[in-house]
């Protein structure tokens, strides 16, 4: 069910809803824009394959939808976009997953799938954002100009889920997704929550390769509002990846259909990666 703004709470909390049909708002010196778009074209696909140097690309790709939050005044802008996870895919190259008898027959049974294992198939991604900083009236972009630094913060999911505070706007975008010739799933998404004190968002990568292995890498964005200060953003990313034989020696059941919901299960994936960093605004 698409989710639809309450204005009045909208205004009540000093905000405003973005102009000209676009989704999103205008709070306390952010804009935050969301945009879904339908799957690439083939000639766009054609594309894409050209910039990222590769033949490889996920079943269902949604090139153009983004998700873009600026702080006005400095321009500072963190955004999100299928093509620079895929430039992250591309950079780690991970060994292809291997997968039991009975998947690899399914993999090969299918002409075009011939050297599908000697890649990535499952376009596993490290990324956790995109930077830039608008300067100028011809809003040229720098990227790479803002620095994370290491911190011992952490965001406080459990209060921020109590919140009573209105969710004055909501949406998830889809990057990109991958059924795994119907042996798995592997999926990109992002999803913002703006609420009168704060914005949230949760970058999730999610992988499940039936009988063999399961990946969650997530990223958590978190800025609460000041009047009298630069703002300061918090972000947690937290990698976690099991196989399925390891699931079953502790006794969890290692039928695919158990492990549908990544909410659900995520704790018994063990952590492989934790970093919690800090953004200032530049002024």
């Amino acid at each position: 069910m698409e989710w639809e703004a309450d204005e009045k709470e909208v205004k009540a909390a000093g905000a405003e809803l973005l102009p000209d049909g676009r989704r999103g708002l205008r709070i306390h010196g952010w804009e935050i824009e969301s945009s879904n778009r339908s799957i690439l074209t083939s000639l766009n696909l054609q594309s894409w394959e050209e910039k990222l140097e590769t033949t490889h690309l996920p079943e269902m790709m949604f090139g153009d939808s983004c998700l873009v939050l600026k702080h006005m005044s400095s321009g500072t802008k963190i955004h999100f976009n299928a093509f620079d996870a895929l430039l992250g895919w591309k950079k780690e190259a991970l060994p292809p997953v291997e997968v039991p008898a009975a998947a690899h027959w399914k993999f090969r049974s299918k002409p075009f799938q011939q050297v599908i294992l000697d890649y990535d198939y499952t376009f596993t991604t490290p990324y956790s954002g995109s930077e830039t900083v608008e300067s100028g009236s011809d809003s040229e972009e720098n990227k790479g100009c803002l620095k994370w630094e290491d911190c011992d913060e952490e965001i406080n999911v459990v209060a921020l889920a109590s919140k009573k505070e209105p969710i004055l706007f909501y949406d998830e975008v889809i990057l990109y997704e991958d059924e795994l010739a119907d042996s798995g799933v592997s999926f990109l998404t992002v999803k913002v929550r703006v609420m009168p004190s704060c914005w949230f968002l949760l970058l999730r990568f999610w992988l499940r390769v039936d009988g063999a292995l399961m990946r969650l890498r997530d990223t958590r964005v978190f800025c609460t509002f000041n009047q009298n200060s630069k703002p300061l953003i918090i972000r947690e990313i937290c990698w976690r990846e099991t196989t399925f034989k390891a699931l079953a020696s502790k006794g969890y059941p290692s039928d695919s259909a158990s492990y549908n919901d990544p909410n659900i299960i995520s704790q018994r994936l063990p952590i492989v990666f934790h970093n919690t960093q800090k953004l200032k605004i530049p002024s």
